[in-house]
């Protein structure tokens, strides 16, 4: 990203955290591409035959953002970090609603919601959510650390800089929070 277009986006982001709605609609233009890699980056995870497209992620995404109350984003890393949280959420909407299609309308809907994780086994969505939950309960920063990972794609060193720590801690928390899901999901 060009450095101009980097201090766009920082003042950008402090205008909306200061309440300016309209900065919302200026933000977007200039993270558009990045939150579509982020959400192609997800969906390229997902087993064929996924309905939702990247750019209907990217959309509805920004839909819910735009009608929730704007967080003091510290820089643009912590907002893909929340867009990233965001985006999970919609996926696993759009997962218990084809669920729910799938038992009560009593017609075949495809259940594309598989995910891997790093050894390459599937899993479903609503059973990765779920598993998050649990986690969060137990340990919130390693949670929140696999949600910038696993669905905002975020770099070691962005979830560093978007929370303030050692990049060597935050790999070291993805690892066991890795090794901890595993044991859940697998066993």
């Amino acid at each position: 990203m060009r450095k101009s277009v980097a201090e766009d986006v920082t003042g950008l982001l402090k205008r909306l955290s200061n309440g300016d709605r309209g900065a919302m609609d200026k933000l977007i233009p200039l993270v558009y591409r990045e939150l579509h890699q982020i959400a192609e980056g997800y969906l390229r995870r997902e087993s064929p035959g996924q309905t939702l497209q990247a750019t209907s992620l990217v959309h509805e995404a920004y839909l819910r953002m735009v009608q929730q109350p704007h967080p003091e984003y510290d820089n643009r890393a912590h907002f893909y970090g929340i867009a990233a949280r965001v985006m999970r959420q919609v996926l696993v909407d759009h997962a218990r609603a084809r669920q729910a299609a799938k038992r009560g309308a009593g017609k075949k809907v495809p259940l594309n919601d598989n995910v891997s994780l790093a050894d390459g086994q599937p899993i479903k969505l609503l059973v990765l959510d779920e598993a998050l939950g649990r986690l969060a309960i137990i340990d919130e920063i390693k949670a929140r650390f696999v949600e910038m990972r696993f669905f905002g794609g975020m770099t070691a060193e962005e979830i560093s800089q978007c929370e303030h720590v050692p990049v060597h801690t935050v790999r070291r928390q993805l690892r066991l929070a890795q090794a901890w899901l595993h044991k859940e999901l697998c066993a």
